[in-house]
């Protein structure tokens, strides 16, 4: 899998994308986590299918924990905690809200995110 791809699929901002080096391992499955303050079913599936033409599939190679809070900013933090106890391999995030609770979740997960307007400025 070629990283740039992955990341021009979820509209760039990723910084790191750890298990696409080891995309050749066919016995592991990948674990990511996925924080959206809103239900999106069209992302979810943007998602999935970019990752599917990628070569990772979700039941098979893949693995997606999802978070979706309905708008609830209590719920994004305990989420992204959540997703960082459970050692998810990367979180995406959708939107600021989740960017930012995404962040102030874990330093040590990398965060992809999307649909975040001004991330240095919002401090993502």
């Amino acid at each position: 899998m070629k990283r740039r791809e992955f990341i021009a699929l979820l509209g760039g901002g990723a910084a790191a994308w750890p298990f696409a080096a080891r995309a050749q391992n066919a016995a592991r499955t990948a674990r990511i986590g996925y924080l959206n303050s809103i239900r999106s079913p069209s992302v979810d599936a943007a998602l999935v299918e970019g990752l599917r033409d990628l070569g990772w599939i979700e039941g098979k190679n893949l693995s997606i924990e999802r978070r979706v809070c309905s708008g609830d900013a209590e719920c994004l933090v305990k989420s992204a905690v959540e997703l960082a106890k459970l050692k998810v391999e990367v979180i995406v995030a959708e939107a600021t809200a989740s960017t930012q609770a995404a962040k102030a979740a874990t330093s040590s997960i990398p965060i992809v995110f999307a649909a975040t307007g001004d991330p240095v400025g919002q401090g993502c």
